[in-house]
């Protein structure tokens, strides 16, 4: 059995650890999560190892990004379960810090974004990429890694983290990775936990609705006729949705054409709210 990886709850820990290593020229990769890994996550790690010769992953349920009344006291936290699966992979470390580590007493600070932030998630959860941007920035600070690894399932998120590493001309290489999906399509993500039996079957309509409006839109139709049919289709399966949008690949802007675009969605069944996207 292998044995657990290292657990640090606070950045001067971590720091001094990676220090003798960055000092050897070893490089690091950064895995930053809100815990309750599944095989996505683990993919990413993956992902990581392949850039880097060390490997940081970090656990925090970002209290910034959620608003009142959304999911934040119900968010699964798993860590016993979590580290058990990290075991496998050969971490250097795990970084766990707790809120009053990230935002002790009198903090003050937050990083306000727009480009790729604006629009979409932003439209329905305005406080959200200014709560991740900030997280995101304390972490990439405390690490220092070379390389940091998000999924491409949160791809508006990558997005606006691609944005925030150039603007702050932070010294880490931000990668993407592709999403990791179930049997049947439906994306992993740590909120499918939600779903009871009769909704797990539902959730599935997501990503057979995207899959079904990029091939439409290479068969030539318009998105206009695409999206009217696509909401359609989510409606009659119980879902509210947010949004159902082609977006520019990089700036998320409307794009001149479908070609290089995204497909991305965010839609309700029941009270869990699920998002995916898919390349056109």
């Amino acid at each position: 059995m292998s044995n657990l990886p290292q657990v640090y709850r606070n950045v001067d820990d971590l720091r001094s650890a990676l220090l003798p290593l960055r000092q050897e020229g070893k490089t690091i990769a950064l895995v930053p999560t809100m815990g309750a890994l599944h095989a996505g996550h683990l993919s990413l790690v993956k992902k990581a190892k392949e850039q880097a010769d060390i490997v940081i992953v970090s656990i925090f349920v970002n209290p910034k990004q959620f608003a009142p009344g959304e999911d934040f006291e119900s968010y699964p936290r798993t860590e016993a379960s979590d580290l058990q699966k990290l075991a496998d992979y050969d971490v250097m470390g795990v970084f766990i810090p707790n809120a009053r580590e990230m935002y002790p007493n009198g903090f003050a600070t937050s990083i306000q974004i727009e480009g790729p932030a604006l629009g979409l998630e932003t439209d329905h959860r305005p406080h959200m990429f200014n709560g991740v941007a900030t997280v995101v920035a304390k972490l990439l600070l405390a690490v220092l890694p070379d390389v940091a690894v998000f999924g491409e399932k949160d791809y508006q998120q990558l997005r606006v983290i691609k944005q925030l590493a150039k603007d702050l001309h932070l010294p880490t290489r931000i990668i993407g990775a592709p999403t990791v999906r179930e049997v049947d399509g439906l994306a992993m993500s740590s909120r499918n936990e939600y779903l009871d039996k009769d909704q797990r079957k539902t959730a599935v309509t997501i990503s057979q609705a995207l899959n079904i409006a990029r091939d439409a839109l290479h068969n030539g139709e318009s998105w206009i006729e695409v999206q009217k049919k696509a909401l359609a289709t989510l409606k009659l399966s119980g879902f509210t949705t947010d949004y159902f949008e082609l977006r520019h690949a990089k700036h998320l802007g409307h794009p001149e054409t479908a070609k290089g675009a995204r497909i991305l969605v965010a839609a309700k069944v029941g009270d869990t709210r699920l998002i995916d996207n898919i390349e056109v």
